[in-house]
């Protein structure tokens, strides 16, 4: 699933070549909106809603999609060839008179009232790239449940919006604690330095081509997808397991050295080749 800074950046494409611009084509291949018909409107903007986003249109619409785990918006110039993906994976296509906007394999895809955006995105959390980024109301919100693990809490959009499965485990190790431990056991430090963290990294990420928690262009991930790599601090080997409710379990990056905390049992879904945790930072 995208983070917010790829959201952010997709929402600026859209917003670059639609915005202030005539619809000449609309085609929604969802069956619901098939004969909706948008030409004829000017889009007003696009913008980024955590991980949705929300195109509105004149008349009081909004087009709001979310790019879950595979789906993408691609915007080709007049006569441009379409390299998306294959037409059957197309389900939504906005057209100017100099630029198309091609949605492949959007999950979400639903035309509502603009007004009625709460009803898609009035569940989220302080958005870490929104106007409405409240740092305080972040904090409140992770603390509600002190027993959740911290990874979970952090992909949890109704805390805060905009955390993936990347700067979940990038935060962790920042923050120097394994995504298992308790929300509740981190040190006082740590827990308030925690938004201001997550709104500094994405911020940083949101205009770069390639994302990068490390300051460099490579290694530029601290432990994300470096398993059974050396960590870049210590040179422990970075380990790997499962982490989620067990409907909706991602990988999760640490370091068995660097951080503290609970880690989970050795297990077919666990590559950890040691078992130790720290218990001081």
């Amino acid at each position: 699933m995208p983070e917010g800074d790829t959201v952010y950046q997709a929402a600026k494409r859209l917003h670059g070549a639609l915005a202030g611009k005539v619809l000449t084509r609309s085609d929604l291949r969802v069956p619901k909106y098939a004969t909706a018909d948008l030409t004829g409107r000017t889009v007003l903007g696009v913008t980024p809603r955590g991980k949705h986003l929300l195109t509105r249109i004149e008349g009081g619409l909004t087009l709001h999609s979310h790019l879950k785990m595979d789906g993408s918006w691609k915007v080709y110039a007049a006569g441009q060839r379409w390299s998306g993906g294959p037409a059957h994976q197309i389900r939504a296509i906005l057209g100017t008179a100099d630029r198309t906007a091609v949605g492949y394999r959007l999950p979400v895809l639903e035309l509502l009232r603009t007004a009625d955006e709460d009803r898609a995105v009035g569940h989220l959390g302080p958005d870490l790239l929104g106007p409405d980024w409240d740092p305080g109301k972040a904090l409140e919100n992770l603390l509600r449940e002190p027993a959740r693990p911290l990874g979970e809490a952090l992909l949890d959009q109704r805390n805060l919006a905009g955390i993936g499965n990347v700067y979940k485990s990038e935060l962790c190790f920042l923050l120097r604690a394994t995504p298992w431990i308790p929300v509740g056991d981190l040190p006082a430090e740590h827990t308030a330095r925690l938004p201001g963290l997550a709104k500094r990294l994405l911020e940083a990420n949101r205009d770069r081509p390639a994302r990068s928690t490390t300051g460099r262009r490579e290694p530029n991930l601290f432990v994300y997808g470096r398993a059974p790599r050396p960590c870049l601090h210590c040179g422990t080997p970075i380990q790997v397991a499962d982490q989620g409710d067990g409907s909706r379990e991602r990988p999760t990056y640490w370091c068995p050295t660097c951080q503290w905390g609970p880690v989970p049992a050795p297990g077919p879904k666990t590559d950890r080749r040691s078992t130790r945790h720290r218990t001081t930072n």
